[in-house]
């Protein structure tokens, strides 16, 4: 399990309500979702390494794109109790390839640089998924990653396979593991060979930080 992070971190029961409903994406975006079973927008990036990653590296393979921002509170929520790294690991063992987006601009307060990154990755135990930066958000916007997390699912032929939310479950409050996740769901139906029932869902948290 994760260690306890940081009241100031982790703590969601402080944020004025206000605040927390500004952060809530529905919709909220002119930028419609890609087709579903569309061919999944190519992207080279690298690594905390410095090391380049293509999606063209795992062709024949699952990917998931999960877009990420280490100071949104619905991030948070996922992995302050393990949920997200216990979803990442399941599934990683499964031979499926987890992605981490980070669409951060790096004029925002949430960016964070390599070295900081890896911190953060040591100390949310991320350990069975790659954190990719895409501060020019080329990526995101590729992808129309709307919000933190926005979560992707590849399929093996490179199409998309599902796009949205994580789970049923939008309130920052909410407790994942009562929650019915859409990705796990998807990802045992695709193993399982058969059709994804759920393809796609409207993703909700905080808005992707992107740079004008």
């Amino acid at each position: 399990m994760p260690r306890k992070m940081d009241v100031r971190e982790m703590n969601t029961k402080r944020i004025p309500t206000l605040f927390i409903a500004s952060l809530l994406i529905v919709a909220c975006t002119s930028a419609k979702a890609l087709e579903g079973g569309a061919q999944a927008p190519a992207f080279e990036l690298k690594d905390l390494s410095g090391k380049s990653v293509s999606l063209s590296d795992f062709n024949g393979k699952t990917v998931v794109l999960e877009w990420f921002n280490r100071g949104c509170p619905f991030v948070q929520k996922h992995y302050r109790g393990g949920d997200m790294q216990t979803l990442q690991k399941e599934f990683s063992e499964k031979g499926i390839v987890w992605l981490l987006v980070n669409s951060t601009h790096s004029g925002h307060k949430d960016y964070l640089d390599n070295e900081t990154a890896k911190k953060v990755a040591s100390e949310w135990k991320i350990t069975s998924a790659s954190l990719l930066p895409d501060e020019s958000g080329v990526i995101g916007r590729a992808y129309r990653a709307k919000t933190t997390p926005h979560m992707f699912i590849v399929n093996p032929e490179g199409k998309l396979a599902y796009q949205g939310a994580i789970d049923d479950k939008s309130d920052v409050f909410s407790n994942p593991k009562e929650a019915n996740n859409y990705v796990r769901q998807a990802l045992n139906e695709m193993l399982s060979g058969k059709e994804i029932s759920i393809p796609s869902t409207e993703a909700y948290g905080c808005s992707v930080k992107y740079g004008s």
